[in-house]
């Protein structure tokens, strides 16, 4: 379980915003900044944070289809292409991204195909193993992806992602588009999935329900940091940085009423550009506790042996 799968030291993913009439950059998107990660073997591994926070971003590094500007990205098996660089995903929609010309068995089979493994005899009985695993009936095997339900292309999508036997399987929203008692079908299906093969997933989502129900580990993340890390029970039952309690409170709960930390309420006002990076912690000018500290530079301060957080208030409270 304390086996790192995936390392990322120091990442910085920069995109070019405007160039001058030379074509020379003159202002940039900084879409990661100094981000520091570890994904643990066995382990599920919970990304959370509003939109434009670099989620998506995050992913991208992680499936190596993005390189970073800087820092490094490293992987305790080195991947022999990028087809075979022990990572699959699972999307948001599972409709967009089944090829609709495929039957499903070449679906499931894609990524098998794709590295030149196996006959078709093979990759057919592949299919039916994988089928059998995720709920799907063999007789349905050579339909088109619009003959399914929404939870079934789910079901066939996780069966893709499982047919390359990954090190990783990153899952990005994989239950928002998907109906309520569905969606606990699918959640409890990789449950079920991880614990069988020993599968290590690493869940963007931005369902707190979800996260609390799936994660073993939870990063939060804010403008391209990462705010606060720590186990699941610690980060979403003691947030201790202020965006992380705030981030909890907007959930709605019969227990209890909004923001039912007093005096705590985000100050007004959208996502800081990250075109021009605040100074000092990159929340503070929506924090209700800034003060003149917060003009430092913040950073990710352990805790304890398994919790860190990004704010100087936080670690000197604790």
């Amino acid at each position: 379980m304390n086996d790192a799968l995936l390392t990322l030291r120091d990442v910085h993913v920069r995109f070019p915003a405007k160039r001058n009439w030379r074509g020379n950059v003159v202002e940039q998107v900084h879409a990661l900044n100094g981000l520091d990660l570890t994904v643990n073997d066995g382990e599920t591994l919970g990304v959370v944070g509003e939109s434009g926070c670099g989620k998506s971003t995050l992913s991208q590094v992680l499936m190596g289809m993005l390189a970073p500007s800087q820092g490094e990205c490293v992987r305790a098996r080195a991947p022999g292409s990028w087809l075979a660089n022990g990572m699959q995903m699972v999307f948001q929609d599972p409709l967009s991204s089944l090829d609709p010309r495929l039957p499903v068995w070449r679906t499931i089979t894609e990524p098998v195909w794709l590295q030149g493994h196996g006959s078709e005899t093979e990759r057919r009985e592949l299919a039916c193993e994988l089928a059998t695993l995720v709920g799907i009936r063999h007789e349905y095997l050579d339909r088109l992806p619009h003959a399914f339900s929404g939870g079934q292309r789910q079901r066939i999508a996780i069966a893709r992602a499982l047919s390359a036997q990954p090190d990783i399987i990153l899952l990005d929203e994989p239950t928002s588009a998907l109906d309520i008692s569905v969606q606990a079908q699918i959640l409890n299906l990789l449950v079920m999935l991880q614990r069988q093969r020993k599968l290590t997933y690493v869940l963007i989502s931005h369902n707190i329900s979800v996260i609390r129900h799936m994660s073993d580990r939870v990063a939060v993340m804010y403008l391209g940091q990462i705010v606060e890390l720590g186990t699941a029970h610690n980060v979403l039952n003691h947030p201790r940085h202020p965006y992380t309690r705030l981030l909890l409170d907007s959930v709605p709960r019969l227990d209890r009423p909004l923001l039912q930390h007093a005096g705590e309420t985000m100050k007004t006002g959208e996502l800081p550009s990250n075109r021009r990076l605040p100074q000092g912690c990159f929340f503070r000018e929506r924090c209700p506790y800034a003060s003149v500290d917060c003009g430092q530079p913040q950073s990710l301060t352990p805790l304890n042996e398994t919790d860190g957080v990004r704010c100087w208030r936080a670690v000197a409270g604790s």
